[in-house]
């Protein structure tokens, strides 16, 4: 995505409202409100199942509406840059929860040709959201590329959410260069997710990987 998602997604601050984020899922999640993530059909747990429909499933822990338009399965392309080279991937984007304060974060990501079809898997990353009553942002991700990163943010407003690495850990067999990055997450006009991802070469903030997010559950 170019710089046009940055602005796009943090317009002008506007206070939380809960009333207000509630409403704009409604919004967005019109004709998707009917799909959620399947669940396993094992033998059930003393527990909730997963859930990304806000609909189904637990309420929504009442610590988490600065987060509620997240929660959903997203769907879309993005753009990807590696050892200077672009490249074009597909994404699958699942948020969910259980009715506990925390989201769990689920990207899975395929790289794609000049024609958009899929040459092969990418990367996954799986992790944690948390945030506290000063809406302060707690991440943690793992990376199958053997990453291991906790960011840090803040809402910056009921659409946008931003993120900074505060520590990143490479595995042995890990990237031989991964710098802290700046993430934004925010809801686009049309009611897309668009996310951005920058990362630290050379002292400086530079483009990592970016996509845009159509809603297809929740």
């Amino acid at each position: 995505m170019s710089d046009g998602t940055t602005s796009n997604t943090s317009d002008e601050s506007q206070p939380l409202n809960g009333n207000d984020a509630v409403n704009l899922a409604a919004e967005q999640s019109q004709g998707t409100a009917h799909r959620n993530i399947p669940a396993l059909g094992l033998d059930e747990l003393p527990l909730h199942d997963d859930t990304a429909n806000l609909r189904q499933g637990p309420s929504l822990h009442d610590g988490l509406l600065a987060l509620l338009p997240l929660v959903g399965v997203w769907q879309g392309t993005g753009q990807g840059n590696e050892d200077g080279k672009d490249y074009s991937f597909g994404q699958q984007l699942v948020i969910a929860h259980d009715g506990e304060n925390y989201l769990r974060f689920d990207s899975r990501i395929w790289r794609m040709d000049d024609n958009g079809a899929s040459t092969g898997a990418d990367q996954r990353e799986t992790g944690f959201w948390r945030i506290n009553l000063k809406d302060e942002i707690e991440v943690t991700l793992t990376n199958t590329r053997g990453l291991v990163e906790i960011l840090y943010g803040e809402p910056m407003n009921e659409r946008a959410w931003q993120l900074e690495s505060a520590s990143t850990i490479v595995t042995a067999s890990g990237p031989e260069a991964h710098g802290p990055g700046k993430r934004l997450y925010g809801l686009m006009p049309d009611n897309s997710l668009g996310w951005v991802d920058e990362r630290v070469v050379d002292g400086e903030l530079t483009p990592y990987m970016s996509a845009q997010l159509k809603r297809i559950a929740g």
